[in-house]
């Protein structure tokens, strides 16, 4: 009895020891390991997958008028099956879902794209219409005077006239660089000219000109 009455003692000192550990000292909890929709344990949560840019369309002057063999990619906001990539046919006209064929040549991708929201507007709610020319095939233009190689030139897709003068071989020796016309054919019949300065648009200070279908690049 008395080695009990020794012990009882010691007993109680050690536990106001053991609650007076401050917190840091303790041993911290462990959670228990997340588990995934599966009922796996997931040690680590999972990585992003890396995410790619989508690939930007092609710069395409607003004022383009749309040809025979374009080839158009035509969005519907939220609507896949009327979403479509079509080809302009040689009769000038495309086919779509719900609306059938439609006149597409000689229009700007604007005129198209408001002529498919007003045809949709009979079966759909306000619908918001994208026209994306993803290769104009049937342009060509016409590059004469000073150059290497004067004559047609067909554009496969948007071009500049800084890009239409390299496909033609470049200047001549004394080709006047500075006093590059176009002559633009318009609606009414009459012809637009814009003047071009080479250096000043290699240089940046010159804005790019899109080339339309039709369009008669002049170097004095």
């Amino acid at each position: 009895m008395k080695h009990m009455s020794r012990l009882l003692p010691l007993a109680a000192a050690a536990l106001c020891l053991g609650s007076s550990i401050p917190a840091f000292a303790q041993r911290p909890s462990i959670p228990p390991p997340t588990r995934s929709t599966s009922g796996a344990p997931a040690a680590f949560p999972a990585a992003e997958a890396d995410k790619k840019p989508m690939p930007e369309p092609p710069i395409v002057d607003p004022e383009y008028r749309l040809g025979p063999g374009d080839k158009l990619r035509i969005e519907v906001y939220r609507d896949q099956q009327l979403s479509q990539s079509v080809q302009i046919r040689p009769d000038g006209k495309i086919t779509l879902p719900l609306v059938g064929d439609m006149e597409s040549a000689g229009r700007t991708p604007l005129e198209l794209r408001d002529q498919i929201a007003t045809a949709l507007k009979e079966y759909i709610t306000n619908p918001v219409v994208t026209v994306i020319v993803v290769e104009a095939v049937a342009s060509h233009v016409f590059v004469m005077g000073e150059v290497s190689h004067s004559g047609p030139i067909q554009l496969n897709g948007p071009t500049t006239v800084l890009q239409a003068l390299a496909m033609a071989g470049g200047f001549k020796e004394f080709a006047n660089t500075k006093a590059v016309r176009i002559l633009r054919p318009l609606p009414n019949g009459k012809v637009q000219t814009l003047l071009f300065n080479y250096r000043e648009a290699v240089n940046g200070a010159e804005k790019p000109i899109m080339l339309r279908s039709g369009d008669t690049i002049i170097v004095p």
